[in-house]
């Protein structure tokens, strides 16, 4: 597990749409603060100060110490980001406690290492298709992985990686194939052969006279007559 990320934040009294808005005019962003069997607190966070915490991949996977009013720090994690559907904007965040020694899920980002040496796009020509940059785990919160890699250095075209060949950190399972088995055992890259594009030969160019000029139809067609009586 990386270092503690802090993250601070302010209670809120005022709720509704309405106060949603003003809090994003002052260049905050409203959320929410849930879980362990206590009630939700309503919270406000600096639009700024979550604009650096989200362009790490670990502020969405690892525990968060989220401080309340410069209170004692809890250990959260990070449920939900709503984004604005085409301003940098952030709307509403969703935070949840974390019961320690209580087992919990949560999505990790894959790294893929080695693509580009790898046989099937070095040697071969190929392409790597990726269906899926995450994985759901399940673990106790100390054991949360930062993320997970998949070695691609070996693969040649055709050849894929399945969620049961990525090597689990200890005590970190994935939860599909623990609910569902090999039913679920997809694969999440792929080595593909790169598309040929076919070009037609183009049209043979007409024929020109030597003035630069085309050839009359009309005319060839009338010496043909000629010919024939």
């Amino acid at each position: 597990m990386s270092d503690d990320i802090n993250v601070l934040a302010t209670s809120r009294s005022e709720f509704g749409k309405g106060a949603s808005r003003r809090l994003r005019r002052e260049n905050l962003v409203p959320a929410i603060l849930y879980g362990a069997d206590e009630a939700p607190a309503p919270i406000s966070l600096k639009h700024n100060e979550v604009t650096k915490h989200l362009s790490s991949d670990a502020f969405y996977s690892q525990l968060l110490m989220l401080s309340i009013d410069g209170g004692e720090a809890s250990r959260v994690l990070l449920r939900d980001v709503q984004r604005h559907p085409f301003r940098q904007q952030i709307l509403h965040m969703d935070f949840q406690r974390v019961v320690a020694g209580a087992e919990l899920q949560v999505t990790v980002s894959v790294h893929f290492l080695g693509e580009e040496n790898c046989p099937g796009v070095k040697q071969e020509n190929g392409m790597i298709t990726h269906n899926e940059s995450e994985i759901t785990v399940a673990c106790l919160p100390r054991n949360i992985p930062e993320f997970l890699e998949i070695d691609m250095s070996q693969l040649s075209i055709g050849d894929s990686v399945h969620l049961s060949d990525i090597v689990m950190p200890e005590d970190v399972r994935i939860v599909d194939l623990v609910e569902k088995g090999d039913d679920s055992d997809r694969a999440i890259a792929t080595v593909i052969a790169q598309r040929v594009e076919v070009i037609e030969d183009e049209a043979p160019e007409a024929p020109v006279t030597e003035d630069g000029q085309a050839p009359d139809p009309d005319a060839e067609k009338a010496d043909g007559d000629d010919s024939k009586e």
